[in-house]
């Protein structure tokens, strides 16, 4: 079996009660099978708490005031002050981890939606790196297609060389690894993956990058069209489970910030933001390696599950409009600032976006119908927003 994580996985730290939006308020926590079995056959006081604390109809545990049942008053754990981590269930044991499985081979990264992961995915300044690790495991899996996983993996790789390809803008980037699965998706529909290697190998010559940045600066759109578009970007949010209470308090804001005061406004706040980027160069910098840093981490994250559902293209809409809402939602909490945007209040906004569309098979797969459906987010709609 091989092993793969980020560079930086190794470095998180749960801070636990310093958390300032504890993973224990808010959602759920399901109780995985084993760990049910042994809360049930508990003795003692503890085990008395425990069999009041749980929703045995859903699996998960009672919440009171959106909090776990075992949430402190110092946003502490009592299941683990009380008992120790062992007893933990596997939901709060590997949170914010987040494990990808594929015959042979299993990619574990941060998760988002983790502030404190959130705050170390960003703040890492060079280009994220993969460390893989094997051990004797072996396994078979009786559906899989090994060929498809070999060629997502070899476009990944091509992929995370556009991504962190600093000498060109991060919106240049997005354009060329939405055009290369866009043009792989094709050869699937039409049953011709031996045509991949070839594609590969066009994308990453010379004269790619020229190529794809003149049609993107062809379809660039701003003004009313451009506000008009993402309004209605928006409007996905509406498509989706909720999880948290706060979030339609929290994006309606944001919205409203955004959209209610008519396109102008828009424009203009979106010109004040820009220029409030490359008045600065470090500013600017930092901007494009946070959205760098997105794209990595939701292409590492989600863009190898294609092997289940024949759908790379998807997968990079994922992370191509994810990172244009949150870029969005800055520019929102931007103009509640009154111009200016700092790396605690980017971390937050994106931790948010995470949490709330991330957690949800739901949401994931709804957005995977859109993606596959909805001509707002076409290629060519797409490359006008970038």
């Amino acid at each position: 079996m091989q092993y793969t994580i980020p560079h930086y996985y190794n470095k998180f730290h749960c801070v636990a009660g310093a958390c300032s939006d504890t993973c224990c308020a808010g959602w759920f926590i399901m109780i995985d099978d084993r760990s049910r079995r042994r809360y049930r056959t508990q003795k003692g006081e503890f085990g008395e708490r425990l069999r009041r604390s749980i929703d045995w109809k859903n699996n998960s545990f009672k919440q009171y005031n959106r909090r776990c049942a075992f949430l402190n008053k110092d946003n502490l754990c009592d299941m683990y002050v009380e008992a120790g981590p062992e007893m933990l269930c596997k939901t709060c044991r590997d949170y914010p981890r987040h494990t990808e499985e594929y015959e042979g081979a299993r990619e574990i990264s941060l998760s988002l939606s983790c502030e404190e992961a959130a705050r170390l995915i960003l703040g890492t300044r060079e280009k994220v790196r993969f460390l893989t690790k094997e051990d004797d495991r072996e396994e078979s899996y009786e559906y899989f297609d090994f060929l498809l996983y070999t060629k997502l993996m070899d476009s990944r790789d091509v992929l995370f060389s556009f991504l962190q390809n600093r000498s060109i803008s991060c919106s240049l980037r997005m354009a060329m690894a939405l055009g290369l699965t866009h043009d792989i998706q094709r050869r699937i529909r039409k049953d011709r993956l031996y045509k991949v290697d070839e594609l590969l190998k066009r994308y990453a010559g010379e004269g790619a990058e020229k190529a794809i940045g003149a049609k993107l600066a062809d379809r660039r759109i701003t003004g009313p069209a451009r506000f008009e578009k993402m309004l209605s970007w928006f409007g996905i949010f509406q498509k989706l489970e909720v999880l948290n209470a706060d979030w339609p308090r929290y994006i309606g804001t944001l919205k409203k910030l955004l959209f209610d005061e008519g396109a102008a406004v828009y424009e203009d706040n979106r010109i004040s933001f820009y220029r409030y980027l490359i008045e600065d160069e470090e500013r600017k910098k930092q901007w494009e390696l946070w959205s760098e840093q997105l794209l990595v981490y939701f292409v590492f994250t989600y863009y190898c599950g294609a092997v289940y559902d024949g759908q790379p293209y998807a997968k990079m809409k994922l992370a191509v409009v994810s990172t244009l809402l949150i870029q969005e939602m800055a520019q929102a909490v931007f103009k509640m600032r009154e111009g200016r945007l700092d790396f605690s209040e980017f971390v937050h906004l994106s931790h948010r976006f995470s949490r709330e569309v991330e957690h949800s098979d739901q949401n994931l797969n709804a957005l995977d119908r859109i993606f596959c459906t909805d001509s707002r987010f076409g290629l060519d709609s797409i490359l006008s927003l970038l």
